[in-house]
């Protein structure tokens, strides 16, 4: 009898298809209890006996969100116009209608994190693929010190962080949570593990075909490290997404709140309004939910590649 086909082997990835599944529905519960409460009343939120399915379907949550503050859609602003200005504030030379502030926090956090994104991906691709594919002094060191970086936590630099943003003139602005996401050290890492993959010979006949370095990068090194890329976009997107500690630390301003920093001004100090919550934190799953689904695929081929690379 074939092995592929046996009973035994048929039992067992029964067996894990169903450890799977129990896996899954696990780590999903907790998003279906977000959507589902932010459209419960607050009886069913707030009641002792867990209510599974809202008895009354309701979009007082989002109305709340979205009604407790007003702010600007968006604004044009020169840069470093404060210093000219009696209120210390930049010159708004164009201002987008009155809307939710809610509205305003969710293009900020999109920004915010579409802007990591991108930039990150960016630099940890060139710099992944100079430490695995060029030779020069001081190459071990470099990356060493990457390594060491990856192991180091977040909160010993905020101190540095917090006057090097201010020295720059950037603190309470969008771009003082950015900047520090660019350089992640994780990001290096691993772009390097699929440079390392490269053909050398392929950059070789490239070169000897006189494709200058900069279209080598972007027609040979980009496409076959596009795995990588994907993967790291995602890692970028929801790192950046979820850092509250940084965005509490930098962001002072209503105009400039991310959605998860301006949902926690609008609680009181001694209640708690779970409902407004529920449906802030459902709103801030949505983009998170959609980057994904984007770079499902590459996502997955990257951490399989990922895993063998070394």
């Amino acid at each position: 009898m074939n092995k592929i086909t046996s009973p035994r082997t048929k039992a067992y990835r029964f067996i894990c298809t169903i450890i799977l599944i129990l896996l899954a529905l696990m780590f999903l519960f907790p998003l279906y209890w977000i959507v589902t409460g932010a459209f419960k009343p607050g009886a069913d939120i707030w009641s002792v006996k867990p209510v599974w399915w809202p008895s009354e379907w309701t979009m007082q949550n989002f109305e709340n969100l979205l009604n407790k503050r007003s702010s600007p859609l968006f604004e044009i602003t020169i840069p470093f116009s404060r210093y000219f200005t009696e209120s210390g504030k930049n010159i708004v030379l164009f201002q987008g209608p009155t809307a939710p502030a809610a509205y305003r926090w969710l293009i900020n956090t999109v920004f915010m994190a579409v802007a990591a994104m991108i930039l990150t991906c960016i630099t940890a691709t060139f710099a992944g693929y100079a430490l695995a594919k060029k030779r020069f002094r001081g190459r071990g060191i470099l990356f060493g010190l990457i390594v060491c970086a990856m192991a180091l936590p977040k909160q010993v630099i905020l101190i540095p962080l917090l006057k090097e943003i201010s020295f720059l003139e950037l603190y309470d602005n969008i771009w003082a949570v950015i900047f520090p996401t660019v350089g992640w050290p994780f990001g290096v890492f691993l772009m390097k593990q699929f440079s390392e993959s490269i053909p050398g010979e392929i950059l070789e006949s490239s070169r000897i075909d006189g494709a200058s370095e900069l279209k080598t990068f972007t027609t040979i090194v980009v496409p076959m490290v596009k795995p990588g890329i994907g993967a790291l976009a995602i890692f970028t997107f929801i790192n950046s997404w979820n850092d509250y500690f940084l965005q509490l630390l930098m962001l002072t301003s209503n105009a400039n709140f991310t959605l998860p920093l301006g949902i926690a001004t609008l609680q009181g100090e001694t209640s708690v309004d779970m409902g407004l919550l529920m449906a802030g934190a459902a709103l801030s799953a949505l983009p998170i939910i959609i980057v994904f689904l984007i770079f499902q695929k590459y996502f997955t081929k990257g951490i399989t590649m990922g895993a063998v690379k070394g």
